[in-house]
């Protein structure tokens, strides 16, 4: 396997097959900018790979993040009638929403 990093350069072969794994339908015009496009991002990761990062310390972030959150207390809760005459589309007594999910 070739390591990406260490060929900045992709064959056409590759860009088609990522193109493909992405299910993209690329004309050859677009895999030939791809394919510049993604050997200037891999050129980008060679430099990464020749700083010296021995004293950075390991991050996820760059600023520290706190959630803040409230508590969850139940609150007032609506009659069906006030749902139902909010709702687009009511079943059953209940609220009818599009489908989500698909199903085979």
């Amino acid at each position: 396997m070739i390591d990406p990093v260490s060929s900045a350069l992709l064959e056409p072969g590759e860009v088609e097959h990522l193109a493909r794994l992405a299910r993209l339908h690329l004309t050859p015009e677009e895999q030939d900018t791809l394919r510049g496009d993604l050997g200037r991002i891999l050129e980008y990761f060679r430099q990464l790979r020749t700083v010296d990062t021995a004293g950075a310390e390991e991050m996820q972030r760059p600023v520290t993040l706190v959630n803040v959150l409230r508590d969850d207390v139940p609150g007032e809760v609506f009659a069906q009638d006030i749902v139902a005459a909010l709702a687009p589309e009511m079943e059953g007594g209940f609220v009818r929403v599009p489908r989500t999910v698909e199903t085979d």
